[in-house]
């Protein structure tokens, strides 16, 4: 590795001075962002009434990486980089917007906030101020892919970015409260799966600035021997960086900068030119400097700068602190911005070459907006991997395994574009895709041993980490970097990134606002072992939930499937790879169950997302005296057999099947884009006739996206937070989704089914009383359960 201690000066004295300089510059467009209303050059004494009526914002973070950005610019420029920066540390934005202000990013994507006195009083007075720019690196950041309002998933969207991109180095600054999360935390270990043929580099830099809000952090209270072994032991090579004399600090910070990406491209060099396939152990830098660098170094008596009180504003300026005005003259003076900037405002030419030229600027690296770099997946035809139907429910199917070959033959055909990754915590062999892996395999850089399966350094599955974190990250770091994938995850345990799902969504919403913003591939989420297939996990694994939190997000960008059957499936999936900014969730079981629709059929019904399935009911020629709905594929098969015990007993009985595929169907076409108009839901539902809606997830849901309806007899049955270790009927059973109880809920609503419904009623109890002690004496469910196949029932008349 690179000696990072040569006694060399790597920066001239000139050199030194103009980055200096550079760097000062970005500290004045912090500060102004921070305070200033107007007066941007302080040509004149400031008052009170320059200075932003509300102050908010994040000074601490800032000064640090305006000081790693510009060292960043130098290296570009030396090395001709392909290099774009993830600011980890929440509140950086007015460093990131001052740097790509200065490098002429900012003004070419928002020619209002021009290069000059009257651009720079724009750029200062929109920062946290009504209809502005957020005090984080946001959607509207150029640079950016990565929302730095939640910490902890920088070095996730940073390695994501990374795969598939082997000319890419993303240098992600990861702050010292940051890296306290959880998700960073496991972030670490994702050089074990980082190929140095294939994939670009990732550069952490954690940024030691000691401090969160109002506490110290972990690991700038640990001894510097404890933090090295700690990052060695997590596979890297870290290098220190620490003072905070800004001549000293430039110059070491430059020899350790270039040492790194010395380190990067010989790891890149052995394992390219010689074949070393020994796991590298990449190189990583500690900026150890002040919290809140270069501002105030006390306030009223109180010791500001290398403390918490640096973290937010530190220097109160208001009516109540009129004194503070002089002070925070002096502070933005000590920046000597008359240096800096000509008398227009504009950065001199001397500094401004310092930044890198055209697409080399890490504002304007097309990386950062990966829509630029989009190209379609090859998709091969999905008819081909159809399921044979000669008739509803006559034959069985496992769903997830039909669609692991149909994602087998997408992995194959974009090997060349090297553009498509499969994602998941170790569930793709247990969710049924692994037909993926007769063309590819699971990429690992950690050693292998003689048992594994399915391990090679590069591929197209990255699924052998237990993270589901990691997995997020990677996967939207990929997808905002221009290419495509797929999560695929147990449901229950997708929950645990509800909160990294939102803050994409965010992401999507935000920039679809932006016209500059070019559109990326959507976030597809499979879930499968799903809550109706856990009877042998148990409680623990039945949680339906991430439909609920999903749906709470903006119209234009989430979309619900839940396709009763595989061709339903595949219909679904090849329309989710196909489409573009969008959260796409996708529910399907991997259990054998039957099937339904003919491909043709499948096409038809995921196209309408809803529909009356005509096979199934017997309400033709009039009214429906009920109407049976179902959305998924468990509550489609009790329901239909639901309908079939109604049609044996009481053939007179007017009986409407719909069933749902796309959820959002339910909603108002006014509050979807996908929803059925007033007209359309009446004609499928009726206006007053008693609905029986079997659900996937838990029933309040169907109540919220249908409130507004004119039909008010709805009923739903779903998981009701009933569950054990159990047979899978009995999971039905206890959660009130089973046929017999759906049986009665319509005799129930019906008062018009006399005795024969009480007869009825009577029949599918005892059933339920068989069944429980069945499954208690042979520990599974009765073969008529078991064995059940759709008969349609003969019409009245006909032989």
């Amino acid at each position: 590795m690179h000696d990072m201690k040569k006694k060399a000066k790597t920066l001239t004295l000139e050199l030194l001075h103009k980055m200096d300089a550079y760097w000062r510059a970005a500290n004045y467009l912090s500060v102004g962002q921070i305070y200033l209303y107007d007066n941007p050059l302080l040509k004149e004494r400031l008052k009170l009434s320059h200075v932003k009526p509300l102050v908010v914002g994040h000074w601490g973070t800032t000064p640090g990486q305006n000081f790693i950005y510009v060292h960043l610019n130098r290296v570009i420029k030396k090395y001709d980089l392909d290099m774009f920066y993830i600011a980890g540390p929440g509140h950086g934005g007015p460093a990131l917007v001052g740097n790509t202000y200065l490098e002429g990013t900012y003004s070419e994507i928002y020619p209002n906030i021009t290069q000059d006195e009257d651009g720079l009083k724009k750029l200062f007075k929109q920062f946290l101020f009504p209809g502005g720019i957020s005090s984080h690196v946001a959607p509207t950041t150029p640079g950016s892919i990565h929302e730095g309002g939640e910490l902890g998933y920088s070095l996730s969207h940073a390695f994501g970015a990374a795969f598939d991109n082997p000319d890419l180095i993303v240098a992600c600054v990861v702050g010292d409260g940051e890296a306290e999360t959880g998700p960073l935390a496991t972030a670490w270990q994702s050089n074990k799966l980082l190929d140095p043929i294939t994939d670009g580099a990732v550069l952490p830099i954690l940024h030691l600035n000691g401090y969160k809000i109002s506490n110290p952090t972990v690991l700038a209270r640990i001894e510097h021997e404890e933090l090295d072994q700690f990052f060695r032991g997590c596979g890297w090579t870290p290098y220190f960086v620490e003072g905070d004399e800004p001549k000293k600090m430039h110059e070491l910070m430059a020899a350790t900068l270039e040492g790194a990406i010395e380190d990067i491209r010989q790891i890149q060099k052995n394992a390219r030119d010689k074949k070393d396939t020994t796991r590298p152990r990449w190189p990583m830098i500690v900026l150890k400097s002040p919290k809140g660098w270069t501002g105030p170094k006390t306030v009223d008596g109180l010791q500001v700068e290398g403390t918490f009180r640096a973290h937010q504003v530190p220097l109160l300026v208001d009516s109540e602190h009129p004194d503070h005005v002089q002070q925070l003259e002096s502070w933005m003076k000590s920046y000597r911005a008359e240096e800096l900037f000509d008398k227009n405002g504009r950065l001199i030419s001397e500094l401004a070459e310092l930044a890198p030229k055209g697409d080399r600027r890490m504002g304007a690296n097309p990386h950062t907006n990966g829509g630029m770099l989009l190209r379609d997946l090859r998709i091969p035809d999905f008819h081909d991997h159809a399921v044979n139907v000669p008739s509803p429910g006559a034959v069985d199917g496992q769903d997830t395994l039909v669609l692991g070959k149909f994602l087998r033959d997408v992995a194959k055909l974009n090997q060349d574009q090297r553009n498509f990754r499969i994602f998941g915590p170790d569930e793709t062999l247990s969710n049924l895709l692994g037909a993926v892996f007769e063309v590819t395999n699971r990429q690992w850089d950690a050693r292998a041993v003689k048992n594994d399966e399915f391990l090679a350094p590069a591929g197209r599955v990255l699924d052998s980490m237990l993270s589901e974190h990691q997995c997020e990250g990677w996967l939207e770091g990929y997808l905002l970097t221009g290419r495509h994938g797929l999560f695929n995850s147990y449901e229950a345990f997708i929950r645990i990134v509800d909160s990294m799902f939102s803050q994409h969504a965010k992401w999507l919403k935000v920039t679809l606002e932006l016209p500059w913003r070019r559109k990326i591939a959507s976030l597809n989420y499979l879930l499968a072992s799903h809550v109706w297939q856990q009877d042998h996990n148990g409680f623990t694994h039945q949680d339906p939930g991430f439909l609920d939190h999903v749906i709470n997000k903006k119209a234009d960008i989430v979309r619900v499937y839940l396709p009763p059957d595989a061709n339903c499936l595949l219909s679904v999936f090849d329309h989710c790879l196909r489409s573009r900014h969008y959260v796409n969730v996708v529910v399907a079981g991997k259990h054998a169950l039957p099937q339904w629709l003919t491909m043709d059929a499948a096409v038809v019904h995921c196209t309408e997302g809803i529909g009356i399935w005509q096979w199934a009911s017997n309400d033709q020629g009039g009214e429906p005296d009920v109407v049976m709905a179902c959305c998924g594929d468990t509550p489609t098969l009790e329901i239909l057999a639901a309908v079939s015990i109604l049609r044996q007993h009481l053939p007179d009985l007017r009986i409407r099947v719909v069933n749902v595929v796309d959820l959002m169907k339910l909603q108002p076409q006014t509050e979807h884009p996908h929803g059925l108009s007033e007209t359309d839901y009446d004609a499928l539902f009726t206006k007053d006739r008693h609905i029986i809606f079997g659900f996937h997830g838990y029933p309040w849901l169907i109540h919220r996206l249908t409130y507004r309806r004119t039909n008010r007899n709805l009923h739903v049955r779903g998981y009701v937070e009933e569950g054990t270790i159990t047979t899978a009927f009995d999971i039905r059973v206890q959660n009130k989704l089973d046929r017999f109880h759906l049986v009665q809920d319509v005799v129930d609503r019906l008062p018009q089914l006399g005795a024969k419904g009480a007869y009825l009623k009577q029949t599918v109890q005892d059933k339920l009383i068989e069944h429980k002690q069945y499954i208690d004496k042979h520990g599974q469910d009765l073969p008529e359960i078991r064995n059940w196949k759709w008969m349609a029932p003969k019409r009245q008349g006909t032989k």
